[in-house]
């Protein structure tokens, strides 16, 4: 994502004017516009005109519109945006308060305005910081295979990408036709290599996870080797430190998910974003099983935990879901954001925004979307009353005494 201009008021309100570059930006537009926010964005717009005999025709017209937000559709696999409104500005081939839906496309700009006190607030400039931070970019590739079926993605900090699928019909090995299934398999690892090498920038040392039932994976990375030998590939070459071998139960992409809860696997990946995010979630549950007053779980458990000082220094984490963040209810998202300042600015805590798109983020969201590393342990947080409707009852028996 590119920024183009941005403009932000003392009160919180502004605009931003955004240029996504690569289907990754979808996703933190999604997680950036909210419910009457204001998008300007170009539209296509059916016009039906008449003419003097009475007889109508309809013409697609491309304009740029704007509306007050409605609704949002995204489609991950497809990371495309629809977002939908009322008009708030007329133009020629459109009037205030007609709906439309206006389909961000990447390599378009579009602009969003937020009004409102503290509609810009801090985890709304963090996504903008992060989207279009320079060196963002994928943390591992990855191909799960199976013979004649390979799916290619990529994993980034926010989510699993599905970048390309590749089907290749591969001759069964008959009496006398082992000559045919050999050819056919070449055929789909070339095609399977040409399309990764597509995707990714040899010049970058990610890992790249190749995992199949059987030998499939060993043999393609065999195939990569061989050929980056063959053509003088040194780019290629470089590559082999990268490669990680592994098992996964089908070529299938859900197959990933177990294939990243591998021990070996996790060790390799451990610098990325989404290993160190499994790591926090594995250690979290560690805690939890221990039942010593460290690990907490739930909005208003970890309310009272802040309020207390113990998710701060010295080891205290808050573990966010982003999904809170897409609460359409105005409160209930400054409710999150207050909690993250003064954790972060107050307190002095670590806050880990973890993505439902990723399984971390996915097994938070079934612990109510928060939880807690406290810096100490604290008993019977679920147990304790809510203070501020107990005083008025304690005082009202005061006066009666």
């Amino acid at each position: 994502m590119r920024l183009i201009k941005q403009n932000f008021e003392r009160d919180g309100s502004g605009f931003v004017t955004l240029f996504p570059e690569e289907p990754e930006d979808m996703w933190y537009a999604y997680n950036l516009i909210r419910p009457k926010d204001l998008l300007r964005a170009s539209a296509i717009r059916r016009v039906t005109t008449e003419s003097a005999t009475g007889s109508t025709s309809s013409t697609r017209v491309q304009t740029t519109l704007t509306i007050r937000v409605a609704s949002l559709d995204f489609d991950p696999q497809s990371s495309q945006l629809h977002v939908s409104g009322r008009i708030v500005e007329e133009t020629k081939v459109a009037k205030v308060g007609q709906y439309h839906t206006l389909d961000l496309e990447l390599q378009r700009n579009f602009t969003l305005e937020k009004d409102g006190e503290e509609a810009w607030d801090s985890v709304a400039r963090g996504i903008i910081k992060e989207a279009c931070d320079p060196v963002k970019s994928a943390d591992v590739w990855a191909v799960v295979m199976q013979e004649g079926l390979a799916n290619l993605a990529v994993l980034t900090g926010a989510r699993t990408v599905l970048r390309q699928r590749v089907e290749v019909s591969i001759p069964r090995k008959r009496g006398g036709r082992a000559d045919d299934h050999d050819k056919g398999l070449e055929k789909f690892f070339q095609t399977t290599l040409d399309t990764l090498l597509r995707q990714i920038d040899l010049k970058e040392s990610k890992p790249i996870l190749l995992a199949s039932p059987g030998f499939t994976a060993a043999s393609f990375q065999k195939f990569i080797l061989d050929t980056a030998t063959r053509t003088g590939n040194k780019a290629l070459m470089a590559q082999k430190a990268n490669i990680i071998i592994t098992h996964s139960s089908s070529g299938h992409l859900h197959s990933l998910n177990e294939v990243l809860q591998l021990p070996e696997v996790i060790a390799r990946l451990k610098d990325t974003q989404y290993a160190q995010e499994a790591k926090l979630m594995d250690d979290f549950i560690t805690l939890l099983r221990k039942d010593d007053g460290r690990a907490w779980y739930g909005p208003k458990e970890i309310e009272r935990a802040v309020e207390k000082g113990a998710v701060g220094r010295g080891g205290g984490v808050l573990l966010i879901s982003n999904a809170l963040f897409r609460a359409q209810d105005v409160a209930t998202r400054k409710r999150w954001v207050r909690l993250v300042d003064r954790v972060r600015d107050v307190e002095g805590g670590e806050v880990r925004t973890l993505s439902s798109e990723h399984e971390s983020g996915k097994r938070l969201d079934g612990l109510g979307g928060i939880a807690a590393i406290l810096t100490f342990p604290l008993d019977d947080l679920d147990d304790e009353k809510d203070i501020e409707a107990e005083i008025p009852h304690e005082a009202t028996n005061g006066a009666q005494i």
